[in-house]
Formats: structure tokens, sequence, C-alpha cells
């Protein structure tokens, strides 16, 4: 995964359930964060300034369950881009354990957006040349 962004996380007792596996929202919280810190990162556009005049909502989400992370592992997770459009982009993304088996994996579709009429309604906006040049690095062919 060479163009993939990748960011380590310790699975911490507040991700797992009573039976001390990952709670699977919990698995969704950990991929909002990977869009988080790859928004940072990456476009170095953090939430705590996009969020100002729009945001990047989640709009299809598709997963696979492959097997349980529990109290302890270190996982490894992976996003890249599959598609770009104008204003839409859809992301690979997978949880590695450390002997490289996967946990879970899926696509997430997330679409830029400004606010209008004070908050009350959102638009979807195209991507700037200068974020679609930093997209097409973790662009993938497949």
């Amino acid at each position: 995964m060479e163009r993939a962004f990748i960011k380590k996380e310790k699975v911490r007792f507040q991700h797992v359930d009573y039976a001390g596996i990952v709670f699977y929202p919990r698995f969704l919280e950990m991929l909002n964060c990977l869009v988080e810190d790859f928004y940072e990162e990456a476009l170095e556009l953090p939430f705590k300034n996009i969020h100002k005049t729009g945001g990047i909502p989640t709009v299809d989400l598709k997963v696979q369950f492959k097997k349980a992370a529990r109290l302890g592992d270190e996982l490894t997770k992976y996003l890249w881009l599959k598609k770009i459009g104008g204003s839409s982009m859809v992301c690979g993304f997978k949880f590695e354990h450390e002997d490289g088996s996967i946990c879970l994996e899926g696509e997430v579709t997330l679409v830029k957006v400004d606010f209008l009429n004070d908050r009350g309604d959102i638009k979807a906006s195209p991507f700037t040349d200068a974020m679609r040049v930093v997209l097409e690095r973790y662009k993938t062919e497949n």
C-alpha cells in the first residue's frame, strides 16, 4: 500500500465491549479519526478549520468485519483513494493486525460541502486544484 495514508492505533479499554473485543461502532470512530488525520496531515486541512465553512460528510459506507480486535492489540490503519470526482471521493480502507491479518476493510464515500444559509443547508463544493493535486498522491488503480 505504497500510496496509502497510514496510521497506527492501539486498542484501548474505551474501544472494547464486555467480551473484550472491539465493539463494532468503535471501528467506525477509528475510521473517522483516520479521515480526520488524513485531512490534517496530508491535506493540511484540520477539521477545526474545515468545519468553519463546510465539511466532508460520509454519504456511503461499506464495511466487512474480518477478524476481532482485542484490548491491547495494535492496528495499522490504511486509507487510499479509489476514485476522485468533482466534489466526492471514494476511499478504500483496511485495518490490519500486527501479523498482517485483516481486521476490517471497506469503502467510504466522502463529499466536500459548503454551508449555506447560516448552516441551515449544505451544498456539494468542488475540490480546489491544490487539493486535487494532493488527493492524486493517494489514488490507486484498484
